[in-house]
């Protein structure tokens, strides 16, 4: 279990790596050296119906070609969101560290061969759960899920588990960055990358 540092130290502009992609890998990098599990948890806000946010916890699983990626069921009620409005902002919460990372942008489907590549790497449950999951519709009993469960089960026994046509990945390609560090008194650092045309810039923001 990770342990929260009692007093981390300040965050400057020099501290930073002109990239944050890269400054980002090296904060989740910091977060698994505490003990923070490497299958990161962020928080995925989307927007609605009538322009109301929408928000839940997914998996963040990687970069993918300077997008964060994380997978879900395409008809789900965030993907339904998505194909709406393309765009999010995700948060990841850094606990030990007592940092924060948000991020904005633009949101596109990831190929079906890398979306098919990582469903085959799933464990098999997981992989039955996606295939039977109607995710975000109404069920009426857990027995029903359960029973469809079972049939599927039944129905794939020594053979692979097909990736559904309505599951796969996405892909968050950033327009912003903030890197949030906890101080003492409440005066926490704020720098915010903001991409202009093919560059980042930074600007510090106030708590």
């Amino acid at each position: 279990m990770s342990q929260r540092l009692a007093d981390p130290p300040p965050l400057n502009v020099s501290d930073l790596t002109a990239d944050p992609l890269v400054q980002f890998e090296r904060w989740l990098q910091d977060a698994h050296q505490t003990g923070a599990p490497v299958d990161t948890p962020m928080t995925l806000a989307t927007i609605g119906g009538g322009g109301l946010p929408s928000a839940r916890i997914v998996l963040y699983k990687g970069l993918y070609q300077g997008g964060l990626t994380f997978y879900t069921n395409y008809e789900s009620r965030k993907g339904a969101e998505l194909e709406r409005n393309p765009r999010a902002a995700l948060v990841f919460w850094l606990e030990a560290l007592a940092r924060q990372i948000r991020v904005e942008g633009n949101v596109e489907k990831l190929p079906a061969a890398v979306s098919q590549r990582y469903f085959s790497s799933r464990p098999r449950n997981s992989q039955l759960s996606a295939y039977i999951s109607r995710q975000s519709r109404v069920v009426d009993t857990r027995a029903e899920l359960q029973a469809r469960m079972e049939e599927a089960t039944e129905r794939f026994t020594g053979k692979p588990v097909p990736c559904p046509a309505d599951w796969g990945g996405y892909r968050v390609v950033p327009a912003m960055f903030e890197f949030w560090q906890g101080r003492p008194g409440r005066l926490h650092d704020r720098l915010v990358y903001r991409r202009k045309a093919d560059a980042w810039t930074i600007e510090r923001l106030e708590p």
